[in-house]
């Protein structure tokens, strides 16, 4: 389909994870690879981006690889399809993921996931609107993890990843473009809910993307920050009765990326703007994830997710939630809801995300159906897992 460049090449914007903001106030802590952040599965899109602490499922290699060794089935693989800025008409730009995981044995678990972010096809113009070339931006992620349970309700899992952005190629303006790349990996730890029939609560610690700067041309100054990112997430259970089964979840996240300076004069760059943003450019990784911590309203800087499921009978599913994030980082806010369906060795889960917000504060998935399936290859039925406080 064809668009405008003008419409195109903001999106390559957007996946560069750079936000134009009218508002001088606003200083939003932006990433390149942005991708990383968004919910990669239709459950939990379905609860307002929540998974740190919720009941585990092929799913959390995404949000907490310790859930895995706490899982019904020993081996099981997802698929989600998620369409991106739909409102915008834009059908060729879309998310898909794809995990699996394999118990060794009752104490360790491996798994792998992907996922893979077209970008549809941009139109490459120069100043005089003369037309260059069209590309076709596109990332993926490859990840591989290893869980080990360290008692009856307690797992710990990492993970490596490997992640290519290719956002243009070749020469474009006189600058010289290329496929970044970076390795990064994730650290986990999860707490299961104590009782035998899943109730109780649970809470999980979640350290992801941590690795290298990634970079577009061969200037080493020029490199960006990816996502890497604290979550800390609780989950609380009750069983009414023998049917059914309601879930409470809240996770909280944080950004280990420092704040970017601000210009003192937004007409005029100042020797003080390019000292400051050289400084900024120029840390090292590590020191970036404490300096996070440090400067301005730390509070403005967390996001929010809460959710709730209702679980009948292993077999139907009925999801909500919310998701909050501080105007001064775009403020976006949202409610979601979801349905998941079991039958047999297969379950279907649908999200939909509420029309909300305008401009910068509308997220590029309002109005959009995510749609996900699951596979218990064990052959054995049972819907979204039960956690258990036996050993699997």
């Amino acid at each position: 389909m064809k668009k405008s460049s003008v419409k195109r090449v903001s999106l390559l914007l957007l996946a560069a994870g750079f936000v134009f903001c009218a508002n001088a106030q606003i200083n939003p802590v932006t990433t390149a690879i942005p991708f990383l952040r968004i919910s990669p599965d239709a459950r939990s899109g379905g609860m307002g981006d929540v998974g740190i602490a919720t009941t585990p499922d092929v799913n959390s290699n995404f949000w907490n690889l310790a859930k895995l060794p706490f899982t019904k089935q020993d081996n099981s693989i997802g698929l989600t399809y998620t369409p991106w800025l739909q409102d915008l008409g834009l059908n060729d730009v879309y998310l898909l993921c794809a995990s699996g995981y394999h118990k060794i044995d009752e104490l360790n678990s491996i798994s792998g996931s992907i996922r893979y972010f077209s970008l549809g096809s941009i139109q490459f113009t120069d100043e005089n609107a003369v037309e260059l070339q069209v590309f076709n931006p596109k990332e993926y992620a490859f990840d591989f993890g290893y869980t080990r349970k360290l008692g009856d309700n307690l797992g710990l899992g990492v993970s490596l990843r490997y992640v290519s952005s290719s956002l243009a190629n070749g020469s474009i303006g006189g600058t010289v473009y290329k496929t970044g790349t970076t390795v990064a990996g994730d650290i986990s730890l999860f707490k299961n809910a104590p009782n035998e029939n899943g109730e109780g609560m649970s809470w999980g610690i979640a350290l992801t993307n941590l690795g290298g700067k990634i970079g577009y041309t061969d200037d080493a100054l020029n490199k960006d920050y990816i996502p890497a990112n604290l979550g800390l997430g609780v989950s609380y259970t009750s069983v009414p009765n023998e049917s059914s089964r309601i879930s409470y979840s809240l996770d909280i996240n944080k950004l280990l990326v420092p704040t970017p300076p601000v210009a003192l004069n937004a007409n005029l760059l100042t020797a003080a703007d390019s000292a400051a943003e050289t400084a900024y450019k120029t840390q090292s990784v590590v020191s970036s994830w404490f300096k996070s911590f440090s400067g301005g309203n730390q509070t403005q800087l967390l996001q929010a997710s809460a959710g709730i499921e209702y679980v009948y009978a292993d077999q139907l599913f009925l999801r909500g939630g919310y998701h909050y994030e501080d105007a001064s980082q775009g403020g976006v806010k949202y409610f979601t809801f979801g349905v998941g369906l079991k039958y047999n060795v297969i379950t279907i889960n649908l999200s939909y995300l509420v029309p909300s917000g305008n401009g910068i504060t509308k997220d590029p998935l309002s109005n959009t159906i995510r749609f996900g399936l699951a596979f218990d290859l064990d052959g054995s039925a049972g819907g979204t897992t039960t956690p258990t406080a036996e050993p699997n």
